[in-house]
């Protein structure tokens, strides 16, 4: 049985991090509901193209599994059928600032004097302090939150290709989510989960954190390559770009030895981790010479059959046709005007199979799910 079976979760988010949240609880077994701005709801239904049947890409991605219903929270009448649906949810999921949400009387104090058991999750931009109200977008916080600092080449600072902080933020709101319900189920109350981007962006940093904050040096931006292990990076082959994965000592000397360049590993340059990393510049310009003499496709046999994790650097075409990566993660849905189409679901054990509730088209189901609550606007 899924975990969240027989849980009512109201998304008031837009744009990632809180729909992609929600949308990972419907396929975890929530009853979703997304509730939207009449006439203009979630920026995403427009940020395109590509636009398929009337709805963006964008917004498909993140907002499968819900019911979506359309209110104004300006309208005094709307903002009580809002509260009647606090009362009879298990979690609300937004990401207005924080003092819109108190502008709006959707204060976790105020929601949770309706429902002391609802799990109040807020996805916000900057934890408490001088950013506190400033709004959060993914670039930005990719740019301050310290992931451009390290990602990219030399002096070229890039972001990551999706909106990765988002997506992170999407992960934390879901763990406290689940973390706040397995208290609930102990305590029988309620309790307030808050992920800010610019914290999931710090945390992410890992082990390049760690090593700056014990030794104040700064980190450079290597590509493909690993700042701690070598060789860790993408080589050029004679007709593509392969990834190398070499953890240990013992698989460097096993490279080596697949190479056909067994002396490589005897040079005490390069006889441990640490060496390697110190002649980091003269290794790879070795191992590159010897990576373009041969196709990506022999090495790629050649290293596998060693033991020495190594793969092609992939195209979506060729990761989304290969079952063995992508794994059970798809699902079919039928939508009234995108017709059928594949989507991405949540990579969670108890999400299987995603629930192929197409995305709502805007304020789809008002009347039905108003009438199945017994709410009147």
């Amino acid at each position: 049985m899924k975990p969240l079976r027989g849980m009512r979760v109201l998304d008031l988010s837009r744009i990632l991090a809180g729909p992609l949240a929600a949308m990972w609880m419907a396929d975890l077994g929530a009853e979703v509901i997304k509730v939207e701005r009449p006439g203009s709801g979630d920026e995403t239904r427009r940020w395109g193209p590509p636009f398929v049947g009337g709805e963006s890409a964008y917004f498909l991605s993140v907002n499968r599994g819900k019911r979506g219903i359309v209110l104004d929270l300006a309208c005094p009448a709307d903002r009580r059928v809002l509260d009647r649906l606090v009362r009879e949810s298990d979690v609300l999921v937004h990401n207005f600032l924080p003092e819109t949400a108190a502008k709006l009387g959707l204060g976790y104090e105020r929601l949770r004097g309706l429902n002391a058991r609802l799990i109040y999750t807020s996805v916000t931009g900057f934890p408490p302090g001088p950013y506190r109200d400033e709004p959060g977008f993914d670039a930005l916080i990719q740019a301050l939150g310290g992931l451009m600092a390290i990602t990219g080449e030399g002096d070229r600072p890039v972001k990551v290709g999706v909106a990765i902080v988002d997506v992170l933020a999407a992960w934390a709101a879901l763990a406290g989510t689940l973390g706040a319900l397995l208290v609930r189920e102990r305590t029988g109350e309620g309790s307030e989960v808050e992920a800010t981007l610019a914290e999931c962006s710090a945390s992410a940093l890992a082990n390049v954190s760690q090593a700056f904050l014990l030794t104040g040096e700064v980190p450079a931006r290597l590509g493909t390559a690993h700042p701690h292990i070598v060789p860790y990076q993408a080589f050029p082959t004679a007709d593509g770009l392969l990834m190398v994965a070499v953890g240990t000592d013992a698989q460097f000397q096993t490279l080596c030895q697949a190479l056909g360049r067994p002396e490589i590993a005897s040079d005490p340059r390069f006889a441990t981790n640490p060496d390697r990393v110190r002649n980091r510049e003269v290794l790879v310009e070795i191992l590159t010479e010897v990576f373009g003499a041969r196709s990506r496709a022999e090495w790629t046999t050649r290293l596998k059959e060693a033991g020495i994790p190594a793969g092609r650097v992939n195209t979506l075409a060729d990761l989304f046709d290969d079952p063995g990566l992508v794994g059970r993660l798809l699902v079919e849905v039928d939508h009234p005007t995108v017709g059928k189409y594949t989507s991405v679901g949540c990579p969670l054990p108890g999400a299987w199979p995603p629930s192929p509730l197409p995305p709502p088209r805007l304020g789809e189901h008002t009347d039905e799910v108003l009438r199945r609550l017994g709410v009147r606007g």
